[in-house]
């Protein structure tokens, strides 16, 4: 049993350290980017008047729509796959620590969504969610309302770090990042789209330990619900052209991730 846990491990070594791996995991950067560069432009479309779906699915509706948009899908699914199967492969061959271990395998998890949320398009047609729909599910459970109130105090939490680190330009530690006015360029992305994104999931999460507190599933949104309801706020428009720009910026940002990330 041993020798197999060693062979196996030193198999995911070798896959880990191949050039497809290294391929795979920026591939699923580039799908990332590609997925948040639409989702900008679909709430700058919000913020004009519109009545676009801004968010994972609605970007995802719109590739689809294009011209070679299954095709487009299916490469989009695949990027993801690729990316979450590279995680895995971090996670078991990497010697940090079990909690940065355990970060691999829910960015693994995370893309592993994506790429389902993509197929799921791809056989049923439609990508439209209600998030009060699972959150009235959860609630209905015994302690459902604690549970919802924890994800959303986790979100928060989560955007929160997303956008200290941001701020402190912590992205930079793994990014063989180039020289001159290019370097200035990728540091001020990063800095906008990793702040920018952060404070808008901790939105997200806001709304949802609402509706824990008020017992009413109809307070929890998602991005699209978030940024229509952000956009009625006073100086909403405002705040929703922020948003706008902090979601294009990370879309760049992925790019060059994807681009300067040291694997």
């Amino acid at each position: 049993m041993t020798s197999l846990a060693h062979s196996a491990r030193k198999a995911a070594r070798r896959a880990h350290r191949s050039e497809a791996a290294d391929w795979g995991a920026r591939a699923g950067l580039v799908a990332r980017g590609l997925l948040w560069l639409v989702v900008g432009l679909l709430a700058g479309n919000v913020a004009l008047g519109g009545r676009d779906q801004a968010d994972k699915n609605g970007a995802l509706e719109t590739l689809k729509g294009q011209p070679f948009g299954t095709v487009l899908l299916v490469v989009v699914a695949l990027a993801f796959a690729a990316h979450a199967v590279f995680r895995v492969l971090n996670g078991a061959v990497g010697r940090d620590k079990w909690w940065q271990q355990l970060w691999q395998y829910g960015r693994s998890a995370v893309y592993l969504f994506l790429a389902g949320s993509t197929v799921k398009l791809l056989v049923s047609g439609s990508g439209k969610e209600n998030a009060a729909k699972p959150t009235a599910t959860v609630m209905g459970w015994p302690g459902g309302r604690s549970l919802v109130g924890a994800v959303g105090i986790g979100i928060v939490a989560a955007g929160l770090v997303m956008a200290v680190r941001g701020i402190r330009q912590d992205f930079t530690e793994n990014l063989d990042l180039p020289s001159g006015r290019m370097r200035g360029v990728v540091e001020k992305v990063g800095l906008a789209g990793l702040t920018g994104r952060g404070l808008v999931y901790a939105l997200i999460g806001g709304f949802l330990i609402e509706a824990a507190a008020t017992f009413d599933p109809h307070e929890a949104k998602g991005l699209d619900a978030s940024l229509k309801t952000l956009a009625r706020e006073p100086y909403g428009s405002l705040l929703l052209w922020l948003a706008v720009a902090a979601l294009l910026a990370f879309a760049v940002w992925s790019l060059f991730e994807a681009r300067y990330r040291e694997f």
